[in-house]
């Protein structure tokens, strides 16, 4: 492994960036992140802000393998990409959908469910409009956890019961590994055909396997930075047998670059995956945006071997952050970069 270069190193040519977002998505209504600058390209450490220093480590070790180590070889250029739909209200779908080109070109619509303060009522109103606007595209709900076992057996099989077999998959239904295998097992003792996810029950997991050893998930969600990087989050898919879901974490498109590492990597993509998230944000730090077009987008190459897109000047001089902020985060990187020293030691 190469190794890990000390704090100085990674903090000399980084730029704190702040991004305004379209509209609320994971309770962020801005998105900062950490660029860094390494001799295999641009990379990016941004951890959510209540992330502590064990969790943010992964999230470092990704940032210095795509900037230091690199993203490796592609098996594909091209990356089917499905449409993000925040928590918006009905009358906000189309708005939403029109960042992602054509509807008939996009193959998929994620759709967040389960946001605090709303109700299955509203979820059932959103989803009906995303199905409307694209009758073709397959259709998976995203509830991060939020529902009880209680709620979302009966969400489930309400959205199921709207949206037939469009229905992809139903992603973190449930908080947890165990909670999760109940649900799923329950679901089939009543004949309910719908796949579950597994999302945090992976990246929030000290074992991501877990899911699939205990049979609690029909495939799993996989994204860069909290599982450590391409090479780590390709170990997990390959070793849980589970079909994969690449998706990001709100990257910016230099972090985006690192999940198209790793769908281009996977031996399958059997879904659309979940990389479209810069669709989300207001502004970005490259000329051009990964905002996929026809249903995709291609895998940023330079001699054969995927590299981040590079940042503007221009646009990381009006998203730049400095003073307080600036030290926040390289407090941050220096608290994550002992958590890695000390495990490899």
């Amino acid at each position: 492994m190469t190794r890990l270069p000390d704090p100085e190193e990674l903090l000399d040519d980084a730029v704190v960036v702040r991004l305004p977002m379209r509209t609320r998505f994971r309770g962020q209504i801005v998105r900062e992140a950490m660029l860094l600058r390494g001799p295999a390209g641009w990379a990016e450490f941004a951890p959510f802000p209540e992330y502590a220093a064990a969790e943010s480590a992964a999230w470092l070790d990704a940032a210095v393998e795509a900037g230091w180590r690199g993203l490796g070889t592609p098996r594909r250029t091209h990356v089917p990409i499905n449409a993000t739909m925040p928590a918006v209200m009905a009358g906000e779908v189309p708005a939403v959908l029109e960042r992602y080109g054509r509807p008939e070109t996009i193959p998929a619509v994620k759709i967040k469910v389960a946001e605090p303060g709303q109700s299955l009522a509203e979820d059932l109103a959103r989803i009906r409009e995303v199905a409307r606007l694209v009758p073709h595209a397959g259709l998976r709900v995203d509830a991060n956890g939020g529902w009880s076992h209680a709620e979302a057996l009966h969400a489930i099989e309400t959205i199921a019961a709207v949206v037939g077999e469009r229905l992809e998959y139903a992603e973190q239904p449930v908080a947890g590994v165990e909670p999760l295998a109940v649900l799923r097992e329950e679901l089939h003792r009543r004949g309910v055909p719908v796949r579950l996810a597994a999302d945090e029950a992976v990246r929030k997991a000290e074992d991501p396997l877990r899911v699939a050893r205990l049979g609690a998930a029909d495939l799993i969600v996989v994204k860069v930075p909290p599982l450590g990087g391409v090479g780590r989050a390709a170990e997990v898919v390959r070793a849980s047998g589970l079909d994969a879901v690449v998706s990001s974490a709100l990257d910016t498109s230099i972090g985006l670059a690192a999940g198209l590492a790793l769908a281009a990597r996977l031996d399958s993509l059997p879904f659309a995956c979940g990389l479209g998230t810069a669709a989300l944000l207001a502004a970005d730090i490259v000329d051009h945006p990964l905002i996929p077009r026809e249903g995709a987008l291609p895998v940023p190459l330079r001699d054969g071997v995927v590299v981040a897109p590079e940042p503007a000047e221009r646009l990381l001089a009006e998203h730049r952050v400095e003073g307080e902020r600036r030290a926040w985060w390289e407090e941050r990187l220096r608290a994550a970069h002992a958590v890695l020293e000390e495990a490899a030691s």
